[in-house]
Formats: structure tokens, sequence, C-alpha cells
């Protein structure tokens, strides 16, 4: 991922970032990948992979789940327009919605019904060793990549699972998957 290495080095290119890419993409879009992020401002996809205009297709939304709306989002640029088969996961470092999932804090609606679906991963990761918050965040990567794996099965859809570092600005795989919470079979 060479324009995150460039983000991370300050050395950003800033492609397609012109009055002239503007006019020439006005009348259609060819975005290469679908990039499902967190709301946080501290993550804005085009600038975590240096990207510009026309080159991403972005859906935000806190704690990067994939409810109705994202879905749709992601139906429209996969299978309808069919401008791209890859769809990357970013998730994030420190994530406000997931940590509200963790701590389990009462929240008003709509809020607790996003938060709610985050507690999936809450409970995937539980007895994972390690800070909570940061596994339950690699758990929602993962639980939200196999999703969406799942649903553009038929598309030959490559989904990419990526965490990104608040602290360094690196986009890296989150943790390997864990499976520390099955049952123990009986001896």
């Amino acid at each position: 991922m060479k324009g995150n290495r460039d983000w991370v080095a300050a050395k950003l290119h800033h492609p397609n970032q012109t009055r002239e890419r503007r006019q020439e993409i006005a009348a259609h879009q060819a975005p290469f990948a679908v990039v499902l992020s967190c709301s946080d401002s501290r993550v804005p996809p085009e600038a975590v992979f240096d990207r510009g205009a026309g080159d991403l297709f972005v859906i935000r939304v806190a704690g990067n789940i994939v409810d109705e709306e994202a879905a749709g989002s992601i139906q429209y640029a996969v299978e309808v327009q069919k401008y791209t088969k890859l769809i990357v996961v970013l998730g994030h470092q420190r994530c406000g919605a997931v940590d509200a999932a963790v701590r389990g804090v009462p929240l008003p609606e709509p809020l607790a019904s996003l938060v709610k679906s985050i507690r999936p991963a809450v409970n995937k990761s539980h007895g994972w060793p390690g800070d909570p918050l940061e596994n339950a965040i690699d758990a929602n990567i993962h639980i939200v990549g196999d999703q969406l794996q799942k649903m553009f099965a038929n598309h030959g859809v490559v989904v990419m699972k990526k965490r990104y570092s608040l602290d360094t600005g690196e986009v890296t795989d989150p943790q390997p998957w864990r499976q520390w919470n099955l049952p123990r079979r009986r001896r």
C-alpha cells in the first residue's frame, strides 16, 4: 500500500486532486476500491491512502459496521455499477464506537442500535490476551470483513481487512483471528 507508506512518511503526492481531474470525472466515476471506514475524523481514507477524487468509493459509519445502508452503498459500487472488486474494511485504534460496546454504557437510540451491532466482536474477543478494546476492534474488522465476503461471494470480490494506527498513521493487518472463546472439548 504505497499510498499509506507515503502518508506515514509525510511524502504525499496528492494524486488526482487537480481541476483537470475534477472535470475528467464529472460525468463518470471509476473508483478502484470500496473502503468501509469508521466516521472518526482522524481516519480520512483518501488522506490515509494518499488518493484523490474518483479513486475510492468511501462508506463511513461509526465502528465501520455494515448496516443496511452501508451494504446497499457497497452493492451499488460492486454489483450495480461494477466499479471494483476490491473492498477494504478499515478499522482503527481507539475506536469510540467499539469502546462504547466494550464498556456497555447506556446510549440513546439510534446510537444504541449501532453499538449493539458491535457487541458480537466484543463477545468473540472476550478472553483474548491483551487490551479488550483493541482486541474487540480487531474482532470487529474480521467479523465485518467476513460479512462482506459472504454478501458478495458471487461477485469475485476481494475483501481486505485493515487496521489504522492513530499513533503512527500506518495501515496494517489486524491481529490474526483468534477463537479463544470457543467451548472446550470434553475429554
